[in-house]
């Protein structure tokens, strides 16, 4: 099992060629962690693939957890940048049911790469691996991006956290082989339904004080 270095933070980049090093680090984990299962994920592998030093890989991804936590936030804000608002009549729970299908769709179809991701981002620590962080956030800003809400409450903030685990839970069993796509978009469907339409239905309801 990958085994996460205490107490050692990751170096954030500050300059664009160290920058893209660090892309180039990520793109390499990814097209290795593909076709190997973290546990054989070699970090030396990693950074002849990526053209770096092995200390330069270190100094941004202390461990293999860093690092694939690392592919999953890079992965989150690609699917980010992919949202749009939803369509006109849309309920929002089906604008974010429909995000959340083609987003697991997605990770279905790299079942390898996605068992590591889930696994180190599930395993880091927030106090050592800062991408958990930016995940949570990115994740929590697309949701609600999808359902249309600029400014959350605390509530809406829950909501979305319950959605999100919920989701990881949904994905884990997927790749477990214990539920089908088929399983996973009739599940996500659900959760969003029970989780987000109080909610549409309070953003339509009148105002009390009318």
């Amino acid at each position: 099992m990958a085994r996460i270095a205490a107490g050692r933070l990751s170096a954030e980049p500050s300059s664009p060629e160290q920058h893209d090093r660090r892309e180039r680090i990520l793109r390499a984990a990814a097209r290795i962690g593909a076709e190997k299962s973290l546990e054989r994920v070699q970090m030396h592998d990693v950074a002849k693939a990526a053209g770096v030093a092995i200390g330069t890989l270190y100094r941004y991804f202390p461990s293999k957890i860093h690092l694939f936590t690392g592919v999953m936030a890079a992965q989150v804000d690609r699917l980010r940048e992919q949202v749009t608002e939803p369509d006109p009549g849309t309920a929002p729970e089906d604008a974010v049911a429909d995000l959340l299908v083609q987003a697991s769709r997605h990770l279905m179809a790299q079942p390898v790469l996605s068992t590591s991701m889930l696994h180190a981002s599930n395993t880091a620590h927030v106090a050592t691996v800062a991408d958990t962080a930016h995940i949570d956030a990115t994740f929590r800003d697309i949701l609600l991006r999808a359902v249309g809400i600029e400014v959350p409450t605390a509530q809406d903030v829950t909501l979305c956290r319950l959605l999100m685990q919920c989701w990881y839970g949904v994905l884990q069993s997927s790749l477990n082989g214990r539920a089908s796509m088929a399983d996973v978009e009739t599940d996500v469907r659900l959760a969003c339904k029970l989780l987000l339409a109080p909610r549409s239905n309070a953003q339509d309801a009148p105002n009390a004080s009318q």
